[in-house]
């Protein structure tokens, strides 16, 4: 089975399956948003080669897929003009000169929650959607880094594959961690409120040091393994 039927199989997997208090991608206008992908945000990148993952949380909420079916949304996957995308966008092209259509990308949670899109999806169905979705795509792909936007994100990941949560951003940012030949990192979540607590200069420095991990700067070994451990002992105490 190549990669492309791989995921074909998870996606027809996340068609057939049920979740208490969750609706299905393919309930909605027909199915007009439905796709061979665990997520529709794949529309757009869905480099099966490529050497960047990138995690967002989930796709939509029940309050906003029942409103005016949009056209865009169907060809694209995702919304060109949110600050989650156009932030994304810049922060690849600038640190790692890729476009977002170059990379892998999908989204942890695939199902859509109730309510509005501020509606918070608790920690365990998340962790559960890891060992489902996400982690199965990391196994198809094998990319040399998947990007967690958001702590809630990341966590689950780390919990997916058996570490410990993180409690707080900054250290989480600092804690990658390897998952069968996988580097994978934390950033904040790209959309306005998580870059704007983070801070501008900050998020080009995260990302510049994520870079670095990689080998793609200019950064030591030693000099970023100071720094994360530095923040592991704050992480832990």
């Amino acid at each position: 089975m190549n990669k492309q039927e791989a995921l074909a199989t998870l996606a027809r997997n996340r068609q057939e399956a049920q979740r208490s208090g969750y609706r299905n991608i393919g309930d909605y206008h027909g199915g007009a948003y439905e796709c061979l992908h665990v997520s529709p945000y794949t529309k757009s990148a869905g480099n099966v080669d490529a050497d960047i993952m990138v995690l967002l949380q989930d796709w939509t909420s029940d309050e906003f897929i029942r409103g005016p079916l949009d056209a865009g949304v169907v060809a694209l996957g995702y919304t060109e003009g949110l600050p989650t995308n156009k932030n994304l966008s810049r922060l690849l092209r600038e640190h790692f000169n890729v476009s977002l259509g170059e990379t892998f990308a999908t989204n942890l949670f695939p199902f859509i929650k109730p309510g509005d899109m501020g509606q918070r999806i608790p920690q365990r169905d998340l962790v559960q959607a890891g060992i489902e979705f996400a982690l199965p795509q990391v196994r198809i792909i094998k990319p040399k880094l998947m990007i967690c936007l958001g702590l809630q994100t990341y966590n689950a990941i780390r919990q997916s594959c058996g570490e410990r949560c993180v409690s707080r951003l900054p250290e989480a940012i600092n804690l990658p961690f390897t998952f069968e030949g996988t580097r994978i990192w934390c950033q904040a979540h790209t959309g306005g409120r998580g870059q704007a607590m983070r801070g501008k200069v900050k998020v080009a420095e995260d990302w510049r040091w994520m870079s670095d991990d990689l080998g793609f700067s200019r950064l030591s070994g030693p000099e970023i393994d100071l720094r994360r451990q530095a923040a592991w002992a704050l992480a832990c105490g």
